[in-house]
């Protein structure tokens, strides 16, 4: 590929786009005199005159002007090249492998923020998928529910469960103030009917004799629970959103599955825009539960 001088096409761009070279030198930081030059030297090397010049100044010929389109549409297509490929460099990736009720009931209504601190970070969330490792979950902070999973994991929200129900389920069926009376609630299940029952154990109660529904994901049951279906046991650090909004209430304080939380966890030589987003996802955590009655 035979091009012209690139020193000359720039010159002549910005001459040609102003048609005035002394504008042209004052936008490129060189004198009149060497734009002068630049472009002479280029209609040397085509064989063609791109301008006429005047004791008034200097003016495009139809073939300097037709060139002059030419050049500012490739020079642009460049300079556009350019941007998007140092924008990506500039633009940082962290993967983030996480629960989806933990995205959809605490880091959404809190991502805003980190992304408006560090607005050159993209954040790319994946599914946990039951990984018990960053690395198994190929990312670089996983946040999982459980026991604690090793050594070096860390707490980012308490997972201790609470009876916690809708305003309208009260509304419709009255208020529910001794713990006993929730033996002829709507108990509405996470998973297995365990918990509920190991609730009422811990409380010295007998366990209900009929289960509600039981939903295999946290996400379909809060959804239920909204609506005012029932009672279920919910890690209220988890919903805390929709405690302090009234969609939900706490009915008693005391609380199961008290070893658990959402840990933390991640990989080998983190980059350092990876650990800007672990020390604000722990700043951003909190292991305060809203009370109850």
């Amino acid at each position: 590929m035979k091009l012209p001088p690139l020193p000359g096409l720039r010159a002549f761009e910005a001459a040609a786009r102003r048609e005035n070279f002394r504008q042209a030198a004052t936008e490129l930081g060189m004198t009149p005199a060497a734009v002068s030059q630049h472009v002479r030297s280029l209609e040397d090397w085509l064989g063609v005159r791109l301008f006429e010049r005047s004791a008034r100044g200097v003016r495009l010929t139809p073939a300097g002007r037709e060139f002059g389109d030419a050049v500012s549409a490739g020079l642009a297509g460049i300079a556009a090249a350019a941007e998007r490929l140092t924008a990506g460099a500039r633009r940082r990736t962290v993967r983030l492998a996480c629960l989806p009720s933990v995205v959809a009931h605490w880091l959404a209504p809190r991502l805003p923020r980190f992304r408006a601190a560090h607005p050159d970070i993209q954040v790319a969330i994946s599914y946990a998928a039951g990984a018990k490792t960053a690395a198994e979950a190929t990312a670089d902070l996983l946040i999982q529910h459980g026991t604690r999973p090793d050594a070096g994991a860390l707490p980012i929200l308490s997972g201790a469960t609470r009876p916690t129900c809708a305003p309208s389920y009260l509304n419709r069926n009255g208020p529910i103030r001794d713990p006993r009376e929730l033996l002829a609630a709507d108990l509405l299940h996470d998973e297995s009917p365990t918990a509920w029952r190991r609730w009422f154990s811990e409380g010295g109660l007998e366990s209900p004799r009929e289960t509600g529904p039981i939903f295999a994901d946290f996400n379909l049951l809060l959804s239920s629970l909204t609506a005012g279906l029932g009672v279920a046991l919910c890690p209220t650090a988890l919903i805390g959103d929709d405690l302090n909004q009234g969609k939900l209430e706490v009915l008693f304080d005391r609380a199961t599955d008290t070893d658990k939380a959402y840990w933390l966890t991640e990989a080998k030589n983190l980059s350092p825009e990876a650990v800007l987003m672990r020390d604000w996802l722990l700043a951003e955590a909190t292991d305060a539960t809203p009370s109850g009655p």
